[in-house]
């Protein structure tokens, strides 16, 4: 028995949700988010098995280096792009894709000196006020950047949705307003996120950018993946250690937050926020204990989680405890925790084993 947590990478599901994608947005180019290491599915192996997508979309200029030892072949854009001339310089060297999104990026684009011209993504914020040239600005810098001999053309412009995943939200449709009113440029065009593949078809234009999508997780807060299609990649797994016998009124783990309201069986599980299971994961959070769905009792652990066994009278040391993913959505537990499917796959730590079919 290995006594640890597993972490289970079905790329096969990966490539399903890839297909899921062209499906819904059939005529678009996909740009596959693996930033974050992949959303905690890992970086290289997510890549290696995404050879159908068009390019790879990663957050930072280190996490593309390293993708760009085994996957030169493919555009790979940078979307913090760079700060200072020396990161430029390594991009072009290396033929990555920056986002351009402040003046100070268009100034050092006009300054530089390079053998072959950057291609680059122009990103303008419609509305989440986070990173972009604001409308009044975009113009401006589009055309300094079309007139640069060293930017290549032509030019992708994007811009991204703040509150897509909710569905009765006026914002999305002000946004695609926006950028339709401020973009009369040539050029390809990029808006849409998972949510926007989905439910957002006005948004898919020249490329897509699916994120959680691909990992099989739904991006509404209140709608399962499975509605969509979409199938598990990771499942994070553990085994049961221990079970005892406990009687009423007896207090589970630290702090006594769970107190038996009768003699129950009580399983350990090898698990614990040591492995990025959500330390605050409420007292009642599903868990498929040898698929038969249990509930969690007691405070998380670093280590170890203690499950109310009463569903399961049969269960035994060295059943198989599914924290997420086959079987068991991962939204469910996200929305025990207070938390998203987004940070519970990417707070997966090093320590868990990770086992890829």
């Amino acid at each position: 028995m290995h006594h640890t947590a597993t972490a289970h990478i079905n790329l096969a599901a990966l490539n399903h949700n890839l297909q899921r994608v062209k499906s819904l947005a059939q005529g678009s180019a996909v740009l596959a988010m693996i930033k974050a290491n992949a959303y905690g599915h890992g970086l290289l192996r997510v890549a290696n098995a995404l050879q159908d997508a068009d390019a790879f979309g990663v957050a930072r200029i280190d996490e593309a280096l390293q993708l760009f030892r085994y996957h030169s072949d493919k555009n790979i854009v940078v979307m913090a792009g760079f700060q200072d001339a020396d990161e430029l310089q390594r991009m072009a060297a290396f033929g990555l894709v920056p986002v351009v999104h402040t003046l100070q990026q268009v100034e050092l684009l006009e300054q530089i000196s390079v053998t072959k011209a950057v291609t680059v993504w122009l990103k303008i914020d419609t509305g989440m006020h986070r990173l972009g040239f604001s409308p009044e600005e975009a113009g401006q810098a589009y055309e300094r950047l079309s007139q640069c001999p060293h930017v290549a053309k032509p030019i992708t412009t994007f811009t991204h949705f703040a509150e897509a995943d909710e569905l009765e939200h006026p914002k999305t449709k002000q946004q695609l307003n926006i950028f339709n009113q401020t973009v009369k440029w040539p050029g390809p065009k990029s808006l849409a996120n998972s949510a926007g593949i989905i439910a957002w078809p006005q948004s898919h234009a020249d490329w897509v950018r699916p994120g959680i999508m691909l990992y099989g997780a739904s991006p509404f807060p209140e709608r399962l993946a499975f509605e969509f299609d979409l199938q598990p990649v990771m499942t994070l797994s553990s085994e049961l250690i221990a079970i005892h016998d406990f009687h009423q009124g007896d207090e589970i783990g630290y702090g006594g937050t769970w107190v038996c309201p009768s003699d129950i069986r009580m399983g350990v599980a090898a698990v614990g926020y040591g492995d990025g299971y959500p330390r605050h994961a409420k007292n009642g959070t599903p868990v498929l204990v040898d698929n038969v769905m249990c509930t969690l009792a007691g405070r998380v652990s670093m280590d170890l989680i203690t499950i109310d066994l009463s569903n399961h009278p049969r269960a035994k040391v060295g059943d198989c405890v599914v924290l997420w993913g086959e079987g068991l959505p991962i939204e469910k537990v996200a929305l025990c925790a207070n938390t998203i499917a987004y940070e519970l796959l990417c707070h997966v730590t090093p320590r868990v084993r990770f086992l890829e079919s």
